[in-house]
């Protein structure tokens, strides 16, 4: 069967394996019931759903015709590295400086990965995004995250 859409393939290929993957590392945890979900049953579920979508994006991709085949491009390495060190320094940051400093500290830099930066764009992402992330997570759901550095808390 020949490939018609190399993007769509490699995706669907990406989303079945990274699916199957978390579905079958959730069968390690306890899967409780529908009506007292353990930990194992919401990612098993998702893991499912997503090898399955996937399954239908490389079906698409070696059923529908496209007009050149769709190659895929070259890797974008140095927004990848922003990205991936943006969040590792957010997960270190994060208990120390909190919520306030290293999410914005994280937008900003995931912001500069992009070909278009605007320091305008940066700020309204910045302001919606903590407030946001602070009324969900810190008012809604209860949890347990620091808001503020330590060294002003305390």
């Amino acid at each position: 069967m020949k490939i018609k859409s190399h993007k769509d393939f490699w995706s669907g290929v990406m989303f079945v394996v990274i699916g199957l993957g978390f579905a079958w590392g959730a069968t390690n945890y306890s899967f409780g019931s529908s009506a007292r979900p353990g930990p194992g049953y919401f990612p098993f579920g998702l893991g499912l759903l997503m090898a399955i979508l996937g399954g239908a994006v490389l079906f698409k991709s070696l059923v529908v015709e496209t007009e050149d085949g769709e190659p895929v491009g070259a890797w974008a390495f140095k927004p990848l590295l922003i990205v991936m060190f943006s969040v590792a320094l957010f997960g270190y940051t994060l208990p120390l400086l909190g919520m306030a400093v290293a999410l914005p500290v994280l937008i900003v830099m995931v912001s500069l990965a992009g070909d278009e930066f605007h320091w305008k764009d940066a700020v309204i992402s910045v302001v919606v995004l903590t407030l946001g992330s602070w009324l969900i997570f810190i008012k809604g759901l209860s949890l347990v995250i620091p808001v503020w550095p330590k060294f002003i808390v305390g």
